[in-house]
């Protein structure tokens, strides 16, 4: 890096916080600006970075109002922050999260994984699986690991594992060696419109990766395909329930492999797990060795992460924000817990995905037997008019036991919960409650 001084506007994000590391671990002066204090800005001062929460320019120590300053902004900031306006008033080098991604990892071997759903989980298993065979990397990852209380894990600085994320087109700014799609799901239409749009965004993408790339077999691409449901260049079957995972069998180009085991639920965490196998294995690491790891993997912070197990409750906690997510999480529960009553908690994000999928969120929330819907977590987004949890409660079947409440009315409303399996389900601000649901219920 030619200069060493940063300033992230948007620090807290998840996103953002790991390149922010990154550059701390290199010995860099790093600051930023977050709405509101968390864990993750707590940890980020802990570790040597300057933070306001006041987006006023005269909040800035002088070191980073300097011209030579380099900025870096999430796009979730309005173009309006006043910080934001000082910095491209002044001149300094401004660029989105995502351009300075691509600068930092295009110079390096990149592991890329792009879809509508699995980044997260299927770069943190190709991260576990790089870290047990001692290949040096840098993982770049959308969620805390568990194993590691971490979203970055660094040994080495010519391979990144990263997420190609699909939001503000961001993943056309990466030129992966090798990467995976896992999904083309319709997102993100208030960025891209249509669903064509997406498409064709994915479709670019593709083609901007050098050597290789995986596709799950469903998607509409050309590529080295995978899948757990049907025969594909990588391919699992022999499926079994196991524990809190699958036993299963593993075929690949270069060999087949059997009883193996997988460490988390949800056959949709499985299908993750394949395409980092893939991945790796198309990177050059062991495949035997690779096989041994399918085991040793502790999950991702808030996807399909079990908090609470007992006579009386399970509490589950889970960032699903889509209707093919909430799909996922409840197949995943009707496989472990059949007989059960299920009570579903969901906090909308984002009133535009809320107005473009209102239907296909209520049929997935349909299939529970209790729904508690919080108000529409609203990001960078303003209301939409006619667009709230109270339309989306009224198209929720007949047969469901439908609540809408406000998020300090939650811990009351718990007590209340006759089904004794809980899942919490939302990507804005409602993991922070699921600590003292767990007090309530233990």
């Amino acid at each position: 890096m030619q200069n060493n001084v940063f300033y992230f506007i948007g620090i807290g994000g998840i996103g953002m916080s790991s390149i922010a590391r990154y550059l701390l671990e290199l010995g860099a002066q790093v600051g930023g600006y977050d709405l509101t204090p968390s864990a993750i800005t707590s940890s980020l001062q802990d570790s040597g970075a300057f933070i306001t929460f006041d987006e006023q320019v005269e909040a800035l120590p002088d070191l980073f109002k300097a011209r030579g300053t380099r900025v870096i902004f999430t796009p979730a900031i309005p173009s309006s922050h006043k910080q934001l306006l000082f910095f491209e008033k002044q001149g300094n080098s401004v660029k989105k999260r995502a351009a300075f991604l691509g600068e930092i990892t295009n110079s390096m071997t990149t592991l890329a994984v792009a879809g509508t759903h699995g980044k997260t989980t299927t770069t943190s298993i190709l991260a576990h699986f790089f870290l047990s065979l001692q290949s040096p990397f840098t993982a770049f990852v959308g969620g805390i690991m568990n194993a590691h209380k971490s979203n970055l894990i660094s040994t080495g600085k010519e391979v990144a594992l990263v997420e190609a994320d699909e939001f503000d087109r961001s993943f056309l700014q990466l030129t992966p060696t090798i990467a995976c799609i896992t999904s083309t799901d319709a997102d993100h239409l208030d960025i891209y419109g249509t669903a064509d749009e997406v498409a064709d965004s994915y479709r670019a993408f593709g083609e901007r990766v050098r050597k290789v790339l995986l596709i799950e077999k469903k998607v509409p691409l050309e590529g080295i395909t995978y899948s757990i449901y049907e025969k594909a260049d990588y391919f699992i079957n022999a499926i079994i329930p196991e524990g809190f995972g699958y036993r299963f069998d593993l075929n690949s180009p270069k060999g087949n492999y059997e009883r193996l085991y997988f460490s988390q639920l949800g056959l949709h965490n499985l299908s993750n797990a394949l395409a980092a196998f893939a991945m790796a294995s198309e990177f050059g690491l062991d495949e035997r060795q690779l096989t041994e790891a399918f085991g040793t993997f502790k999950g991702v912070d808030r996807r399909l992460q079990l908090i609470v197990e007992n006579n009386r409750h399970v509490l589950i906690d889970d960032y699903a924000h889509h209707p093919t997510e909430i799909n996922a999480v409840f197949e995943t529960l009707m496989n472990a817990y059949p007989k059960e009553q299920k009570c579903v908690i969901f906090q909308p994000h984002l009133f535009s995905r809320t107005r473009d999928f209102m239907d296909d969120f209520a049929s997935a929330l349909s299939q529970f037997d209790e729904v508690i819907l919080l108000s529409i977590y609203p990001a960078r987004e303003l209301p939409i008019p006619g667009v709230n949890t109270e339309v989306l409660a009224n198209k929720i079947s007949s047969n469901v036991k439908v609540s809408v409440i406000e998020k300090h009315e939650l811990l009351p409303k718990i007590e209340g919960i006759s089904a004794r399996v809980k899942v919490v389900l939302g990507a804005g601000d409602i993991g922070l409650e699921v600590e003292k649901i767990k007090q309530k219920l233990i």
